[in-house]
């Protein structure tokens, strides 16, 4: 995503040390541009969320919205302490913001483990700040949970990846596993970025290893 080369950082920003950001959320503006959903609540009765980061959010948004049984995808950013904040500001390294996807689903249709198994393979969970040519804190990989439930089966994968992966030679599962904090939605331009511009910059790629989410 755009190489960033302003945000190089690798520890994460004090909330004493964040930018004040401010009271106003980010206008939606449009409905999700390759489905046609409000990408606003309230969502049909029934269906769950699930939220992760796993790299630039424009090929994670992507990954996610082919899943058959995900009713919509959003582009924004969580796990920070500034409010509502902009892209700019989160790529500066000061909000302590990750770039996510918010994923809303039926658990009718596809299970959290089958999102999880979209999660681990789709990038290397093993990098800490960065993904790929991106580096930064906004580029980390985490599952942030909504419940018990997803929060138990979310540790279970990161155990079971972690061991296949290290047998194979990879260091330690880098991934932070939180409760779901506050999403900030992200600037319109973000939205399901690459259904907008299919040949733009997506730098995601996984390690190649398959997870077995029949284990979890």
């Amino acid at each position: 995503m755009f190489f960033n080369i302003l945000n190089q950082a690798t520890d994460i920003v004090s909330k004493a040390h964040a930018l004040p950001g401010r009271t106003e959320p980010m206008s939606v503006t449009e409905p999700h541009f390759v489905n046609g959903r409000s990408l606003e609540p309230p969502f049909p009765e029934g269906y769950e969320r699930a939220m992760f980061g796993l790299g630039c959010f424009w090929g994670a948004e992507r990954l996610f919205w082919e899943v058959s049984g995900v009713y919509v995808t959003v582009a924004g950013y969580a796990a920070g302490h500034t409010p509502n904040p902009t892209y700019d500001e989160v790529c500066s390294g000061y909000t302590g913001h990750n770039e996510v996807v918010l994923v809303v689903f039926d658990p009718k249709e596809v299970c959290y483990g089958s999102l999880l198994k979209v999660f681990w393979e789709g990038h290397d969970p093993t990098q800490g700040m960065r993904q790929g040519n991106d580096v930064g804190t906004q580029y980390r990989s985490g599952v942030y949970y909504f419940d018990k439930g997803q929060q138990n089966i979310a540790k279970n994968s990161l155990a079971l990846y972690e061991e296949t992966l290290k047998a194979v030679g990879f260091g330690e599962i880098t991934t932070e596993i939180l409760h779901a904090p506050e999403f900030y939605y992200a600037e319109t331009y973000h939205q399901q970025y690459l259904g907008r511009n299919p040949s733009g910059y997506c730098g995601l790629g996984g390690v190649g290893m398959k997870f077995e989410d029949t284990l979890i």
